[in-house]
């Protein structure tokens, strides 16, 4: 199944000592690109957490917030800065003496200094922390990669549209063609006749052969056909498709861009329009294809 690189997850959960909040968002990326974020306190995890991302997720531009609490308020106590305590004190009592006062520096007054306190955490049960974290991460990821996947359904249905579309278009150049040397027969024929009063049906009929070789598109139609046919495999994939994807497109284009080229004849140049016009199509919804 084909995934969207644009997606959000959210798992927000209480395990063992710790109240858990993860979410994950994506956006296009060429490569897969993590922004992470989480409390200062527990970046010893930073590393565990690329490791599960990245085994699930492939390409994509993601960030990646979590969120962590104590549950427990034991776990954690305010306790004074005393060296800065020190600090303030003595800056206000010289102060006080350069003004000439006598305020009294007191709780009142120094409560007002948040600097003064610390939150002291008592020391974090490493491995506990992250199978709670990692448990919550990986629902988090399930509920991502279930929106991935339901984007990459409707893009999936657009682009099978799209390449019906494409494969009808080529199928009716490929039935044109032969009309095409006809017409440049009988056109041919006709010009000669109004010049010269005996025609030379074989030598026409000779040069109508060349110009066809000239402006044959037959290897460029089959081709086109395979391409298509492996576009259509790899769309059931279950598997990182985007980049394939996005090769075959260039290839399919360069097919269409040859026919064009080769075909002098309006009716085919309408069609290759059409053509490199779904080609398009389909090239812009790839770049979100993972």
């Amino acid at each position: 199944m084909i995934r969207s690189m644009t997606g959000f997850g959210r798992c927000k959960k209480s395990v063992n000592e710790y109240e858990i909040n993860i979410d994950i968002k994506s956006v296009n990326h060429r490569y897969l690109d993590i922004n992470l974020k989480i409390p200062k306190y527990y970046s010893f995890l930073e590393e565990k957490i690329r490791q599960k991302v990245s085994g699930c997720i492939s390409r994509g531009k993601l960030e990646v917030n979590v969120y962590i609490k104590l549950i427990n308020s034991d776990e954690k106590q305010i306790v004074l800065n005393e060296a800065m305590c020190d600090n303030y004190v003595k800056v206000l009592s010289d102060l006080r003496d350069k003004l000439g006062t006598d305020d009294k520096i007191d709780i009142r007054l120094m409560s007002r200094f948040n600097d003064i306190f610390e939150l002291e955490y008592k020391e974090a049960d490493e491995e506990a922390v992250a199978a709670s974290v990692l448990e919550v991460l990986d629902d988090c990821l399930l509920d991502f990669i279930n929106m991935r996947e339901r984007e990459g359904a409707r893009i999936k249905e657009d682009l099978t549209k799209r390449l019906l579309k494409i494969e009808e278009l080529g199928n009716i150049v490929e039935e044109r063609a032969p009309e095409i040397v006809n017409e440049y027969r009988e056109k041919l024929m006709a010009k000669l006749k109004d010049i010269l009063s005996n025609v030379d049906e074989q030598r026409v009929i000779q040069e109508a052969a060349i110009y066809a070789d000239k402006i044959t598109t037959a290897e460029e139609t089959v081709r086109l056909k395979s391409h298509i046919k492996e576009f259509r495999s790899l769309l059931e994939k279950n598997e990182a498709v985007g980049k394939k994807l996005d090769f075959i497109v260039q290839e399919m284009n360069r097919e269409v861009n040859t026919t064009g080229s080769k075909c002098n004849d309006f009716e085919t140049a309408k069609l290759v329009v059409e053509l490199k016009s779904e080609i398009e199509n389909v090239r812009e919804q790839i770049q979100n294809i993972e």
